[in-house]
């Protein structure tokens, strides 16, 4: 029997153009939970497929932090977040979870009521 090699699986291959890297990066925010470092590792991994120097480059940071900050071994803060994003050519976009029913009250509105029940 011939022994079967495998390979060491990488996205960043197989992220070829922007509408691909967006889509994984939409996927990785669907499965994150939360988790930004998971976040982060995605775009390491869009990073990578874009071509590190260069995401460094245009996001205005060393090759090394971006790396470190992309590792997913911790939650890089927000505004490195934007700026890799930015750097990357793609756009972060908000929607309401249409799943989770949640009632916001406002200061105004509060009052108004106070206002009524006077």
């Amino acid at each position: 029997m011939s022994k079967t090699m495998t390979t060491r699986y990488d996205v960043a291959e197989h992220l070829r153009t922007p509408e691909e890297m967006a889509a994984y990066l939409e996927a990785c925010l669907e499965e994150a939970d939360g988790d930004a470092a998971f976040i982060a590792k995605a775009l390491g991994d869009i990073a990578r497929a874009k071509g590190m120097a260069q995401v460094a480059k245009e996001a205005g940071l060393s090759r090394e932090s971006l790396y470190k900050a992309l590792s997913g071994e911790r939650s890089p803060d927000f505004d490195t977040i934007l700026k890799v994003v930015g750097a990357l050519g793609l756009k972060l976009h908000a929607e309401a979870d249409s799943g989770k029913s949640r009632t916001v009250a406002t200061r105004s509105s509060g009052r108004a009521a106070k206002r009524r029940a006077a």
